[in-house]
């Protein structure tokens, strides 16, 4: 079980560095609630027209350490790491924890919550 979670925060990571749209699709639930480093809160539909109109491009997702934890159909992943590229066409380059929720459905693991914060 936390084999699958961690290679479901593996896609997602993918997913976010491609601005992959359709695998972001299957993987954050329709319900996705989002916290971001400056305290918004985010939807799903924030995220995919983020990455799907520009707002968000990544050139760098890298993974320093992960954390799985996985009790029945929840789990949570702690991710540190470095991400670079452009926000709103700003330059970004940040070191990042992000904390995620997830639940397993039919359609396999699925984030619901998620929380960033910027580590110095």
């Amino acid at each position: 079980m936390t084999d699958s979670l961690r290679a479901a925060e593996r896609r997602l990571q993918a997913a976010q560095l491609t601005s992959d749209t359709a695998a972001l699709e299957v993987l954050l639930d329709d319900g996705l609630r989002f916290t971001g480093p400056d305290g918004v809160v985010l939807t799903k539909q924030d995220d995919l027209a983020a990455h799907a109109g520009g707002h968000l491009a990544l050139t760098r997702v890298e993974e320093e350490d992960l954390q799985v934890l996985a009790v029945g159909d929840a789990g949570v992943t702690w991710f540190l790491g470095v991400l670079e590229g452009t926000v709103g066409g700003q330059a970004l380059a940040v070191r990042m924890r992000y904390t995620r929720t997830w639940i397993r459905g039919e359609s396999g693991w699925k984030v619901v919550a998620a929380h960033a914060s910027v580590v110095g």
